[in-house]
């Protein structure tokens, strides 16, 4: 039995984070952001900045030869107004790779959105604890992966014996870019998102800049990219373009043209992956905007619904077939001059066949098996011997 004379309490620093892209000192600790402080000063969308602060793909990683681990957050809870509430975030907890436990920390800050109006308010709350006990004995190294949907500010780290730094896996590093999907949606856990999956079975390291609803081909994340040192690198485009409403397709080409662009300027011969959405029948051919549909909450059910007339294509609106040929015309125009430059068309990750048998549960987000299914495939097409992430010997700029 430990009492509080045995614990070792080690200091909150950002040398024991992987994934983050900055850390933020605040009155209590250090809150991860998956966005530099220079592009979040750049963005006043109350979305983007709740989804950037919730650290999917962001873990802990340390040496250390404890047997009772004890970790201090301040998570911050979604609630929707007239929705049932979502279940606490999970924290999954890695011995020298291998998954070991599970855990969630209750309380903690209540952020309630209104989806009829758009207003937000945080009611605070209180630190709570996440406890991982009967740790094997002898030196290891541990990771402690944040909840992927939850903001967690990280207090204080309490151990048995002292912690240091893991070392540097040697890995090659996988940087993503997409939307809720790739941020992770409803998947069980922070390591079954599907980029983590696809990153465990590709041995490489993830950053993951999924962004639920904000992977709108904003220059601030571009040049988030292009500054991130990364060996391969991917981004995601398209169902937030159409669900959002936010541009026509004379706005869209050159768009994507000037993100990929940013991307390259940091990272000229990195391999670089365009993938393209995923299969959503209800935004096939319908444009946006997407909207909520309310109609099943009496049963505990919320879907969505794109609101657009699918005779606006004629005028420039978007649906994910048209951001498709699109994005295919632009990577296969690219390519001539890049040789490091793939498409991969998301309905190989999940399309019609899918739907049958795994249906989106509220029309646009893939459940927990949808998931592990959409990363297996992504290994398997992305890392395989003549895939863009294939290892050939030599990576990197």
């Amino acid at each position: 039995m430990h009492t509080t004379d045995d614990w070792i309490t080690t200091p909150l620093t950002r040398d024991l984070l992987r994934g983050a892209l900055d850390v933020e000192r605040t009155e209590r600790g250090l809150l991860p952001h998956r966005l530099p402080a220079r592009a979040r000063a750049q963005n006043n969308d109350g979305q983007l900045a709740m989804a950037e602060s919730q650290p999917s793909g962001v873990r802990l990683a340390l040496r250390t030869r404890a047997t009772v681990l004890e970790l201090d957050t301040l998570p911050t809870k979604r609630v929707y107004v007239g929705v049932p509430p979502r279940p606490d975030g999970v924290y999954d907890l890695l011995v020298d790779g291998r998954p070991a436990g599970r855990g969630t920390v209750v309380g903690g800050n209540t952020l309630t959105i209104d989806m009829t109006t758009g207003a937000a308010a945080v009611e605070p709350g209180e630190v709570g604890t996440l406890r991982f006990a009967d740790l094997p004995g002898g030196t290891k190294d541990i990771e402690i992966w944040l909840p992927h949907n939850e903001t967690t500010e990280l207090v204080a780290l309490r151990t048995d014996a002292p912690v240091e730094p893991a070392p540097d896996p040697g890995r090659r590093v996988w940087l993503h870019h997409g939307s809720s999907i790739s941020h992770g949606s409803d998947a069980a856990s922070p390591t079954t998102t599907w980029p983590a999956l696809a990153a465990s079975l590709g041995g490489v390291e993830l950053i993951n800049l999924g962004l639920g609803g904000s992977a709108l081909l904003d220059p601030f994340t571009a040049r988030a990219m292009r500054d991130t040192p990364a060996d391969l690198i991917s981004v995601k485009i398209g169902i937030n373009v159409v669900n959002a409403d936010v541009m026509r397709l004379r706005a869209f080409g050159p768009a994507v043209h000037g993100f990929l662009d940013t991307v390259r300027e940091g990272h000229p011969t990195a391999p670089l992956l365009v993938v393209s959405p995923l299969l959503c029948p209800v935004q096939e051919d319908t444009p946006g905007p997407l909207a909520p549909d309310f109609s099943g909450l009496a049963e505990g059910s919320l879907r969505f619904v794109a609101t657009g007339d699918p005779a606006e294509r004629a005028s420039g609106k978007l649906t994910l077939n048209v951001i498709r040929d699109e994005l295919s015309r632009i990577v296969s125009e690219r390519a001539a001059d890049d040789e490091n430059l793939y498409y991969l068309d998301g309905r190989e990750l999940y399309g019609q066949a899918d739907a049958a048998d795994l249906p989106l549960p509220d029309d646009i987000h893939p459940d927990a098996a949808t998931h592990r299914l959409i990363g297996e495939r992504f290994a398997k097409l992305a890392f395989a011997d003549r895939g863009a992430f294939a290892d050939r010997g030599a990576f990197g700029d």
